[in-house]
């Protein structure tokens, strides 16, 4: 019935402008007064594929088109003061954000909302009434009778003659932040004191005191910098798609789209952070030096992405809280016989901890379990060495190396014999009476993606693993795969 639908040709286009005028006036040698408004606009567009119907895929069963555009216009104004050891800096910044989300989607798979089933409980392509069901010898998937059909999504079925649904949202964002912070230098001290406020207000208002401070000793005699510092923060929601993602779970169409959750409030809310950071510097003669940091973040209200479906159009979700400490390592060279380089190391672990607290569409293997998003990285590091030809015009050779340990998505499949799907992705079962792992949940890219093999025979994009798999011969080359007995 849809054959030849053409190759999937989905695109996406953005477009930006940014206007950010500052006037500066000196007022005497000890105070400078900056003044200054902006306007930002981005505009992204998504093109789904000229046939709606191409978008089908293994995982995806909405074609979906989205014209998004995002304006934020403000002033500014800092006051800049030096007296005596304090370099004192007081400002204020306003800014309102105009967010406005069109989105169009429709079904284009035929199985994802059919009205009727086989005696197995299979989707039937080709009906649009649960009451023809029994005329063809199938079971009516009505609500009714306990089945999952949903009239609401009816109208909007690519593959029974429907349309695409028209979704609009908008919102306006009014932001009032308020500081003043001081530089003191007193011998080898330094200390750094602030308080900032701010008022947010969109589709939920908040407001927050924000106290910062940090402390720096500088040990002259070893040429060491130790420091401190802690900062309370507010954390607002990620702007894109918002409106979709506290609304979404109140719109009948797209309620079913969006995998909603019972309990889970739609509107986000903003979250604070308690920010801590320690570190030093170190000089080595004139020519190395190093610092490190390691950084403690505490989320209340910790905000993460999901996405529409299985498609590219993602939004803000909100999870209880997260934990996320990591350091920072930088080595420099600032120049030594024409050469420079310099080194930088990090690591970071990003854990997020249910419930879901607001926003649509997530979901966690292990519920109550905490869990890694993909900020999270054990390692990574940059290298960059540079030689400067002699003479005044003469070019400079430059040398770049990067490694990064990988991102963390999610769990993998693996064997666990505690309970089906407690710590593993995957289900646990047997095959010849030996511990196996089914793979079916999952498509041949995914398994092709992660470096998946069973008895050394590697996944293709397109040829998935035999499924179950033995544990025992269950491997990857990209991850570690845990065997839990």
């Amino acid at each position: 019935m849809f054959d030849n639908v053409g190759d999937a040709d989905q695109r996406s286009k953005i477009g930006t402008y940014n206007i950010a005028p500052t006037y500066t006036r000196i007022i005497n040698t000890n105070s400078v007064l900056n003044v200054g408004g902006f306007v930002r606009r981005d505009g992204y567009n998504y093109y789904p594929s000229s046939n709606p119907l191409a978008d089908l895929g293994p995982i995806q069963s909405e074609s979906i088109s989205q014209y998004r555009t995002l304006l934020n216009a403000g002033a500014h104004a800092e006051l800049t003061l030096h007296k005596g050891i304090n370099d004192i800096k007081a400002g204020a910044v306003y800014r309102q954000t105009f967010l406005r989300e069109h989105d169009n989607v429709g079904l284009v798979n035929s199985t994802f909302n059919s009205p009727c089933v086989d005696a197995d409980g299979n989707p039937q392509s080709g009906f649009t009434d649960p009451g023809q069901c029994a005329a063809a010898g199938l079971v009516s998937n009505d609500p009714s009778v306990g089945g999952a059909f949903d009239s609401d999504l009816l109208p909007y079925d690519l593959t029974r003659g429907g349309s695409l649904y028209a979704y609009f949202g908008h919102t306006d964002i009014k932001e009032l932040a308020l500081y003043v912070e001081d530089q003191i230098k007193a011998g080898n001290w330094v200390f750094n004191l602030g308080i900032r406020g701010d008022l947010y207000n969109g589709l939920t208002d908040t407001g927050q005191a924000e106290p910062r401070v940090g402390v720096a000793y500088n040990i002259k005699a070893t040429s060491t910098v130790l420091r401190v510092s802690y900062a309370r923060t507010l954390e607002t929601p990620f702007n894109e798609n918002l409106v979709l993602s506290s609304e979404g779970c109140l719109n009948n169409v797209l309620n079913p789209l969006l995998a909603c959750t019972a309990g889970v409030t739609g509107t986000l809310q903003p979250g604070f952070r308690n920010e801590f950071h320690a570190g030093l510097q170190q000089a080595f003669g004139k020519n190395i030096v190093v610092s490190g940091d390691y950084i403690w973040k505490y989320t209340h209200n910790a905000f993460d992405f999901s996405i529409f479906g299985n498609t590219p159009i993602f939004f803000p979700i909100d999870w209880h809280n997260s934990k996320i400490p990591g350091f920072a390592l930088r080595a420099d060279v600032p120049s030594y016989h024409r050469c420079s380089a310099f080194v930088v190391m990090s690591s970071v672990a990003a854990r997020f901890f249910p419930p879901q607290s607001a926003g649509v569409g997530a979901t966690v293997g292990a519920p109550g379990l905490p869990f890694r998003i993909d900020h999270d990285e054990k390692f990574n590091q940059t290298t960059h060495v540079q030689y400067q030809v002699p003479g005044r015009l003469a070019p400079w050779i430059g040398f770049n190396w990067r490694y990064d340990s990988g991102l963390v998505a999610g769990s993998t499949p693996c064997y666990n014999v505690i309970g089906v799907n407690t710590l593993c992705t995957g289900t646990s079962t047997t095959l010849n009476g030996q511990p196996a792992i089914d793979l079916s949940g999952l498509t041949a890219d995914q398994e092709f993606q992660a470096g998946f093999a069973c008895n050394g025979v590697r996944a293709t994009p397109t040829t998935a693993l035999p499924t179950p798999c033995l544990a025992s011969e269950f491997t990857s080359s990209l991850i570690s795969i845990l065997h839990q007995h």
